[in-house]
C-alpha cells in the first residue's frame, strides 16, 4: 500500500498495509528482518494510523532493539535442541552425541556447523514423522510424505494431495511445539481450512494446544538466528 518514515531517533520505516479483515489498526515487527508493518481496516483514515504508530513509538524502537543478533554455531556455543541449551564441544569420535548439558560433536571445528545441522535435521525427521503417524492414525487420515525445509515465512504446510511439509528448526523448539505444528497440519487432513472445525480437530488431536501455538507464536523467530553457514 505504501511507505512512511516515523520521525524520531532512529526513524522508523513503516510499511503500510490496508486489510479489509482487520478490526483494528496494528503495528507488527518482523522477528525475521525488523520490518514494521501498521495495517489499517476498512474505513481508517490513513493520517489516524499513522497517529496511532506515533503514539507507539517509543514501543516500537524497543522491539526494534530487543531483536535477536545472529549467532554463528561454532564449538563453544550454546544451541537450543528440544527447548534446553546445549553447549557445542568438539569430541573425537564418529557421531554426534548430546550428553547432558552438551552436544559432542566429532572433527575439526570447521565442520562442526555441518554436522550438527545434519544431526538436527535427522532427529527432527525422526520426531516430526513420530508425531505425524501418530496424530495421522488418531484422526484416522493418512498423508503422502513429509518434507523438511528451512523456511521462514511458515513451521509448516499441508498441500491438498496429503504431503506434509515441516520447518526442521522445530526440533530447536520445546518438544510439544514440534507436537503441536504436526497436530495442525495433519488436521488440515480433515479441514484444509483455519474455520472453527478445523480449530476443533486441533483441540481433539492435542488438548491444549494453545500454550505451545503462544510459544511458537512469542519465541519462533528466534530459532532463525542460528545460522549454519549454509
Amino acid at each position: 500500500m505504501g511507505h512512511h518514515v516515523l520521525p524520531g531517533n532512529p526513524p522508523v520505516e513503516l510499511t503500510l498495509r490496508r486489510s479489509a479483515r482487520a478490526r483494528r489498526i496494528s503495528l507488527r515487527v518482523s522477528g525475521l528482518d525488523g520490518r514494521v508493518t501498521l495495517t489499517l481496516p476498512r474505513g481508517v483514515a490513513e493520517c489516524e494510523a499513522l497517529d496511532f504508530a506515533h503514539q507507539k513509538g517509543d514501543w516500537l524502537r524497543a522491539q526494534l532493539q530487543a531483536r535477536p543478533d545472529h549467532v554463528a554455531v561454532f564449538p563453544g556455543v550454546e544451541i537450543p535442541v528440544e527447548g534446553q541449551l546445549l553447549r557445542i564441544a568438539s569430541q573425537i569420535g564418529r557421531r554426534v552425541q548430546a550428553q547432558e548439558s552438551t552436544l559432542l560433536v566429532p572433527g575439526p571445528p570447521e565442520v562442526a556447523a555441518t554436522r550438527v545441522q545434519a544431526w538436527l535435521k535427522t532427529r527432527a525427521r525422526d520426531r516430526l514423522a513420530a508425531a505425524s503417524d501418530h496424530y495421522a492414525a488418531t484422526l484416522g487420515r493418512s498423508y503422502t510424505r513429509i518434507s523438511l525445509r528451512d523456511t521462514r515465512s511458515r513451521w509448516g504446510s499441508c498441500s491438498t494431495s496429503g504431503g506434509l511439509m515441516y520447518s526442521w528448526r522445530l526440533i530447536m523448539a520445546p518438544r510439544d511445539v514440534l507436537e503441536y505444528v504436526a497436530a495442525h497440519e495433519v488436521a488440515h487432513l480433515a479441514e484444509m481450512n483455519h474455520s472453527p472445525a478445523f480449530w476443533a480437530v486441533v483441540e481433539r488431536l492435542m488438548p491444549g494446544y494453545i500454550a505451545p501455538r503462544s510459544w511458537l507464536r512469542e519465541n519462533g523467530a528466534g530459532l532463525h538466528r542460528y545460522r549454519f553457514g549454509d
